[in-house]
C-alpha cells in the first residue's frame, strides 16, 4: 500500500509511470531527497536531464575543482615546498592531460556512485528534460525527442542553478568560459582573467596561478569573498594576493569583453565611475555568481510563484503556492551549496513522508573555500553582530602558535570564534588555515549542540592537530588560552 492514493491518478492500478514522489534534478539536493524518500517507504522516480547523477556539484562544480585543487597543489608543492622537507625534486614537469583525465576518473567513479545507491533504494532513473503538465504529473522528453507521462502524489523540484552572465559578453567556453569551461582547459593559459573575486573565482583562479597562468582578478566590490567577516576578507586579499601572487582589481567593473582569434580583450571601467582601460588576457572566467535554473518546467503555467530574482517560492516546509509540489535546494535561494541542498533534500523527504523533521536552520549552513590555505565560516560575523547592536567577545588563536601546524610547515591563518557575551554561546566562527574546511565542522556542531565557548575549550583535543586552534580559540574568548 503506498502512501498516497496514486491508483486514483493511474486507473486504479499501479505501474511503472506511477510514484508516491517524483524528483525533478538529479544533484545534491534531489538525489538525496530521492533516497531517503525511498528509505522511508516511498516509491520514488527521479528525472535527470543531464545523463549523469549528482548535478552540477558533482560533474562540472564542487568535485572536478576539488580534484585539480588538489592536483595544483601538489605540483606547486613539488616545485616549492618539498626541498624545505629534504625531498629535492630535480625536475617537474606538468602533465595536464594526465591531470584532467585524473579529475575525469574521480567524476564517474562518484557519479557511478550515486547511481548505485539508486538501484540499491530501488529509485527509478528517467532520463530526460520534466515539464509539470498539472500537478502529479510529469511529461518526459528523452534526447531522441519521445515522450512519456509520469504520475505522482507529489512533486519535487531540485533543478539547480546556472552561472550568473553579465551583459555585453558571449559565453563560448573556449576563449570566454564559465567554472564548466575553466574545468575542462587544453592548456595552461598564459594570461587569465578571472571576472568576479569570490568563491569561485578564487578557487579556479588558484587552479590556474599554480600551474603557471598569470591570474588577474576583477571585482565589482572592494575586497575578495563579498559578504564574509571583514577579517577574512582582508586576510585572503593578503595571502592570495601579495604571498600567493594572484593580481586583484577591485572597484571595478567589466564593461565588456571580446573574443578573438588570440585571446580576449576585456573593456574595464571604475565602479564609481572613470575613464575605461583595456585587459588582455588568453582566456576569461565569468565567475559572478549562479541563477536559479527553471527552464522549461512550466511553473508560470502551473500558478508556481518566483520571487524578482527567479527563485522558487517556499514555505518553511518546502511547499510552493501550488499545492503537492516542492522545490529544495539552488532554486529557491539562500546559500548555493551542495551541502544545504543536501540538508533540505532530507528534511523535504521526512516532510512528503509524514515524518517529524526539524528545520533547516540556514544560519548554520557553513561555507568553505578550498583555496590554499582554505577559508571557512559559519553563522554571523563581526559586522553583522556590530549592525544588531549584539554584545560579543572574540576569541582568536593564530596557527602559528599550533605544534602541528608548526611541524607540517602550514602556519598562515587563525581561528576566530564570536561568543555571545551574555550566554557565552558561539554565534559565529571563521577560519583561514591548513583544513580550515574540516575544522569548520567541530564550530557547526558546538553551535548545533548549544554548547558553550567555556564548554568548548574544556574539551580534550588530541596533541599535536590543527584543531586544537578551535580549543584555544574558544579559550581566549575569556582570556585563558594557553600557547598564545
Amino acid at each position: 500500500m503506498t502512501v498516497f492514493d496514486i491508483a486514483q491518478v493511474s486507473g486504479g492500478l499501479m505501474s511503472s509511470s506511477s510514484f508516491d514522489l517524483i524528483v525533478i534534478g538529479g544533484g545534491p539536493g534531489g538525489y538525496v531527497a530521492a533516497i531517503r524518500a525511498a528509505q522511508l517507504g516511498l516509491s520514488v522516480a527521479c528525472v535527470e536531464k543531464r545523463g549523469a547523477l549528482g548535478g552540477t556539484c558533482l560533474n562540472v562544480g564542487c568535485i572536478p575543482s576539488k580534484a585539480l585543487l588538489a592536483s595544483s597543489h601538489h605540483f606547486e608543492s613539488a616545485q616549492k615546498h618539498l626541498a624545505d622537507h629534504g625531498v629535492i625534486a630535480a625536475e617537474v614537469k606538468l602533465d595536464l592531460a594526465r591531470m584532467m583525465a585524473r579529475k575525469g576518473e574521480v567524476v564517474e567513479h562518484l557519479t557511478k556512485g550515486v547511481a548505485f545507491l539508486f538501484k540499491k533504494n530501488k529509485i527509478t532513473q528517467f532520463d530526460g528534460t520534466a515539464c509539470i503538465t498539472a500537478p502529479g504529473q510529469v511529461a518526459v522528453t528523452d534526447a531522441e525527442g519521445a515522450k512519456q507521462t509520469l504520475t505522482a502524489g507529489k512533486i519535487l523540484i531540485a533543478t539547480g542553478s546556472v552561472s550568473a552572465d553579465l551583459p555585453n559578453l558571449t559565453v563560448d567556453e573556449k576563449r570566454i568560459v564559465t567554472s564548466t569551461g575553466a574545468l575542462a582547459l587544453e592548456s595552461v593559459p598564459q594570461r587569465l582573467a578571472v571576472i568576479g573575486a569570490g568563491v569561485i573565482g578564487l578557487e579556479l583562479g588558484s587552479v590556474w596561478r599554480r600551474l603557471g597562468a598569470e591570474v588577474t582578478l576583477i571585482e565589482y566590490l572592494d575586497a575578495a569573498l563579498p559578504g564574509m567577516d571583514g577579517e577574512l576578507r582582508r586576510t585572503a586579499k593578503r595571502v592570495f594576493g601579495s604571498k600567493q601572487g594572484l593580481k586583484f582589481r577591485f572597484s571595478t567593473r567589466v564593461a565588456s569583453a571580446q573574443a578573438h582569434e588570440n585571446g580576449v580583450t576585456l573593456t574595464l571601467e571604475p565602479a564609481a565611475g572613470g575613464e575605461a582601460e583595456t585587459l588582455e588576457a588568453d582566456v576569461a572566467l565569468v565567475a559572478v555568481g549562479r541563477r536559479p535554473y527553471t527552464a522549461g518546467l512550466g511553473l508560470e503555467a502551473l500558478g508556481v510563484n518566483l520571487d524578482a530574482k527567479g527563485f522558487i517560492c517556499v514555505n518553511t516546509l518546502f511547499e510552493t503556492s501550488v499545492a503537492g509540489i516542492y522545490a529544495v535546494g539552488d532554486v529557491i535561494g539562500g546559500p548555493m551549496l551542495a551541502h544545504k541542498a543536501e540538508e533540505e533534500g532530507v528534511a523535504v523527504a521526512a516532510i512528503i513522508a509524514g515524518e517529524a523533521v526539524g528545520e533547516v536552520d540556514h544560519g548554520m549552513i557553513p561555507g568553505v573555500v578550498y583555496t590554499h590555505p582554505e577559508v571557512a565560516t559559519i553563522g554571523q560575523s563581526e559586522e553583522a553582530l556590530k549592525e544588531a547592536g549584539v554584545e560579543y567577545l572574540v576569541g582568536k588563536f593564530a596557527f602559528m602558535a599550533n605544534a602541528r601546524a608548526r611541524s607540517v610547515g602550514e602556519t598562515e591563518g587563525f581561528v576566530k570564534l564570536l561568543v555571545c557575551a551574555q550566554t557565552d554561546k558561539i554565534l559565529g566562527a571563521h577560519m583561514v588555515g591548513s583544513q580550515a574546511g574540516e575544522m569548520i565542522a567541530e564550530a557547526a556542531a558546538a553551535m548545533r549542540g548549544g554548547l558553550t565557548a567555556t564548554e568548548l575549550g574544556q574539551t580534550c583535543y588530541a596533541h599535536p592537530s590543527l584543531g586544537e586552534a578551535v580549543k584555544e580559540a574558544a579559550l581566549a574568548a575569556h582570556g585563558r588560552a594557553i600557547h598564545m
